[in-house]
């Protein structure tokens, strides 16, 4: 005999009821049905819950391609993104430098891998927004071979004379280049970069047959500076910061928006009565047809890497103002900077070698 509660009786009391097997066995089937049916909908519940990050992007190592040498600051942010990818995705993360043709080998290395996320690209502006204006036949095209993922982080540009230069503003510059066309050059780091394409685009603005010396790098563009062998030299304005303070170069104008943060007692260019502006960064991509879920995965985890206090004192430390934009942002920044270089890029005159 097995009591339980009369539903005829007084609801506190408890009387005797006999109990039939069959319907114990009835109840005992149904409550197992029920507890599948549950199961079966956390299931599928939690299939249409978003997967964590990790899950997204399988589990092989991903490979971060810097397409130039090794010891530039782009390849030192390239290192630190890697080891705070590798932190936040609990997966290893490791850089190849797969350098040659300007950075266009390591970009068509990252356009022909496969799409889920294993293989990605940090890289400078130039490759993915300026080369389209400069090479006739470029084995890739950045706006539908590459998946943007996140802008890291930007940099400006400034142009300096050397202590023997007679001039301490951006005008005196343009009148005694005017006054004096023979000695009107400019030294840049090398011929086809953002520096040779930004001091034509000055010299176009400020009506200076204003001509190009072009260096194998800032550092021989500086040491001529300095001796006084040129004039002018335009390079990043982390290039420019140390001799400046020093007292060996004077930087007249930097080119971002507003004042570098790094050089605040220098002008910008519209500051000093010309309308331009210019920036440079880094961006990392996946190839295209990349998963958006993928894509989305990768940008939390950069934008976490870029954003994180420690990280952000490093990338100041070598001139760069991190920023850590979503995946359209980027596209739209591409778009913008491909529009704005153009006609720097013609007024140049560049013709690239194969």
């Amino acid at each position: 005999m097995i009591t339980k509660r009369s539903a005829k009786n007084d609801p506190t009391k408890i009387g005797p009821v006999t109990c039939d097997p069959s319907e114990m066995i009835r109840e005992e089937m149904m409550f197992h049905r029920r507890s599948l049916l549950s199961a079966a909908l956390a299931t599928a519940c939690a299939a249409m819950l978003p997967a964590p990050a990790a899950a997204q992007l399988g589990e092989q190592p991903i490979r971060i391609i810097f397409p130039f040498t090794p010891g530039g600051s782009g390849d030192a942010l390239s290192r630190l993104i890697a080891e705070r990818m590798r932190t936040e995705l609990n997966r290893p993360v490791i850089v190849e430098n797969r350098t040659g043709a300007g950075g266009r080998i390591g970009v068509q290395a990252v356009k022909n891998a496969a799409p889920d996320g294993s293989t990605l690209l940090l890289v400078p502006i130039a490759p993915v927004a300026v080369y389209p204006l400069v090479y006739q036949n470029l084995d890739y095209d950045p706006f539908t071979d590459l998946a943007p993922i996140s802008q890291l982080g930007t940099f400006d540009f400034g142009i300096a004379v050397g202590p023997k230069a007679p001039v301490k503003t951006l005008k005196e510059l343009v009148d005694w280049a005017k006054a004096n066309p023979k000695e009107a050059n400019y030294g840049t780091p090398a011929a086809g970069t953002l520096p040779h394409f930004l001091g034509a685009l000055f010299g176009e603005k400020a009506g200076l047959d204003f001509r190009h010396v072009t260096y194998k790098g800032s550092a021989a563009a500086m040491a001529d500076v300095v001796g006084g062998q040129i004039p002018v030299v335009v390079t990043t304005t982390a290039d420019l910061l140390e001799m400046h303070k020093g007292g060996r170069v004077r930087v007249l104008a930097t080119s971002d928006a507003q004042r570098s943060q790094f050089l605040p007692d220098v002008p910008t260019f519209k500051e000093a009565g010309y309308d331009l502006q210019a920036t440079g960064w880094y961006g990392i991509y996946a190839p295209a047809k990349t998963p958006p879920d993928v894509i989305a995965a990768l940008n939390k985890a950069v934008v976490s890497a870029v954003k994180s206090p420690d990280l952000r004192e490093r990338l100041l430390g070598f001139g760069l103002v991190p920023t850590g934009t979503s995946a359209a942002e980027l596209a739209e920044i591409m778009k913008r900077d491909a529009a704005f270089w153009a006609p720097a890029v013609k007024a140049s005159g560049f013709t690239p070698e194969k």
